[in-house]
């Protein structure tokens, strides 16, 4: 070739390349630099949105449907968002970059012309690969907004869990609030109920502020449940976590109070189990409160038993099984509201030390009703002529077992226990007095007035001993005459004393019991049922709603922040 020729393409080449990196390289570097950095942006953006925006379970990030309930938004399906939106959108900006600079060799330096178009190449592929230091300095500020975004989240969480936890804590100390089951063989004290979803029947065990959210958890279903009593979980259904038995609607809100009827064979505990839940009720309707039975079968038996006084009959033995607390929800004017389980086994369970042993709600209660058969007493007996014998059996079935042998059997029981077995409140009920009243030894039994002269009494026929040892045994010990005749006032008083609820003689313009028309108490449900609320199972909770859409708020936000930067420091550097 002419040494003319090569030297003059020489010096174009040489004076193409002064004027590309001189004017052409730092032009298009920035303009490169500032498209791919957007491009860039763009693509991360888009995929943040097409993470975070879809509310259904189906997505780029998929939200798995849980056993029982979700778990919070911020405590782990964040976390996996964010991984989705980086493992997606790092390798497609790099597919494109790479394919871009790929192009631009091919195209750029695939001839001759490459040798005078190389300032453009290098200026469009260094401003390319230059864009990945602010796409990763922006990908690095997104990451630390989720980390801002999940601390905040958690801190408020956090809080309202502890606030919540506290006040339902204090809520139960003030109400001194018992959860206990009333199912043969268990009768276990219960921390926390299972309660039921109402949506789809799937039981939880953990529904308090915790992992699952602080007001609300989230089934399985889609239906959002309250997470303390004070936001209604009481008006979910409740059964007890050891054995899965069902609890009183109310179990949380108001306390159990576990009332043992201890009384050997024949005693009167049922008897008189039945005059005081009909004392009790008359006494509800008279100052305008309420009492209901728990359970339907419990309201039947009762009704039965009361025709069964109406006639003139007997009630049947109770049988031999382990006793399912019949269950009375009591509430009257003010705050004196109870869950009752009145425990009433058949007397052969207290004949033995390993029958009584069965009865595990003894392990909870703070009161007993101690049924006394003065006919059972032995030196009662021997007191009686044949006449006076042969009346009692006519009358009614007496019990073979010696009251004080029944009691001693169930405080030895109850020394078993943390507190030794002591007791705030004993009722002892002596029954059968209208026919005592008819016996020779019974006329000297006073049972007017107040019990001064019943626990005297009790101690000349043979319950000395038993006597003392329930004064040292409980803070409080009262004494009750009660047979078919007793004043409903009188018997409902001792019952409510015994149970803590406020059940003293009317007052205030309230009327006598005598003169309550008489009722049977129902089953009418106490509280309105939970309404299923949710946006279905098909569907993210609400809570991972907010949670995505208030990321995706600040990505747009960090997104039009780095836009506008880029585009005023692209002013000011290039003014026009």
């Amino acid at each position: 070739m002419n040494p003319v020729v090569v030297l003059l393409l020489i010096a174009v080449w040489l004076g193409a390349m002064w004027l590309g990196f001189m004017y052409v390289f730092p032009v298009l570097f920035a303009a490169t630099l500032i498209i791919a950095g957007a491009a860039a942006l763009g693509v991360y953006y888009l995929g943040a949105c097409r993470t975070l925006a879809p509310s259904t379970l189906e997505g780029p990030s998929p939200v798995a449907a849980p056993k029982i309930a979700y778990r919070h938004y911020l405590l782990g399906q964040v976390w996996r968002d964010w991984w989705t939106i980086t493992r997606t959108v790092a390798p497609q900006v790099y597919r494109t970059a790479k394919g871009i600079v790929v192009s631009l060799t091919r195209t750029l330096l695939g001839g001759p012309w490459g040798f005078f178009v190389f300032p453009i190449w290098l200026a469009l592929s260094a401003g390319i690969v230059a864009a990945a230091v602010p796409a990763s300095v922006f990908v690095l500020v997104l990451t630390v907004l989720y980390g801002v975004v999940a601390a905040i989240g958690l801190a408020v969480w956090l809080a309202c869990v502890l606030v919540l936890a506290a006040v339902e804590r204090v809520f139960m100390m003030y109400g001194r609030i018992l959860q206990t089951c009333p199912h043969p063989f268990c009768y276990e004290r219960i921390g926390l109920p299972e309660y039921e979803c109402p949506g789809c029947g799937t039981r939880h065990r953990h529904l308090t502020p915790g992992s699952g959210g602080a007001f609300r958890h989230v089934c399985g279903c889609g239906a959002r449940l309250p997470t303390t009593v004070a936001l209604g979980r009481f008006r979910l259904a409740a059964y007890c976590p050891h054995c899965g038995g069902r609890l009183p609607e109310r179990i949380g809100r108001v306390r159990v109070e576990p009332l043992p009827f201890v009384g050997g064979p024949a005693a009167g505990k049922t008897t008189f189990m039945v005059l005081g839940i009909r004392a009790l009720h008359a006494r509800a309707r008279a100052v305008h409160g309420r009492l209901a039975f728990v359970e339907q079968r419990h309201a039947q038996a009762y009704a039965g038993a009361i025709r069964e006084f109406q006639r003139g009959g007997r009630l049947a033995k109770t049988g031999p099984e382990l006793p399912l607390a019949t269950m009375v929800d009591v509430e009257l004017p003010g705050r004196a509201r109870r869950i009752l389980y009145l425990f009433d086994p058949a007397g052969e369970h207290y004949t033995g030390a390993t029958e009584v042993e069965s009865l595990r709600y003894l392990d909870h209660s703070e009161a007993l009703l101690f049924v006394v058969d003065p006919f059972a007493l032995p030196q009662l007996r021997r007191a009686l002529t044949g006449d006076e014998r042969a009346f009692v059996d006519e009358s009614a079935a007496s019990s073979e077992e010696d009251p004080a042998d029944t009691l001693q059997r169930v405080l030895n029981e109850l020394r078993s226990r943390p507190d030794h077995g002591r007791q705030k409140r004993v009722a002892v009920v002596v029954t059968k007095t209208d026919l005592l009243a008819r016996t020779e030894i019974g006329r000297s039994l006073d049972t007017g007035g107040d019990d001064t002269g019943l626990r005297d009494w009790l101690g000349h026929v043979g319950l000395g001993n038993t006597v003392r040892t329930l004064d040292q045994v409980a803070a409080q010990v009262r004494y009750f005459a009660s047979g078919l005749g007793a004043e409903p006032a009188d018997v409902a008083e001792l019952l409510g004393w015994v149970t803590g609820l406020p059940a003293a003689g009317t007052s205030n313009g309230d009327r006598p019991l005598a003169d309550v028309p008489q009722e049977l108490p129902g089953t009418a449900p106490l509280r309105a049922p939970w309404p299923v609320r949710g946006r279905g199972p098909a569907r993210v909770p609400v809570g991972y709603q907010a949670g995505r859409w208030a990321v995706l708020a600040g990505v747009s936000a960090v997104t039009i922040a780095t836009v506008t930067g880029a585009v005023v420091a692209a002013a000011e550097r290039f003014p026009f």
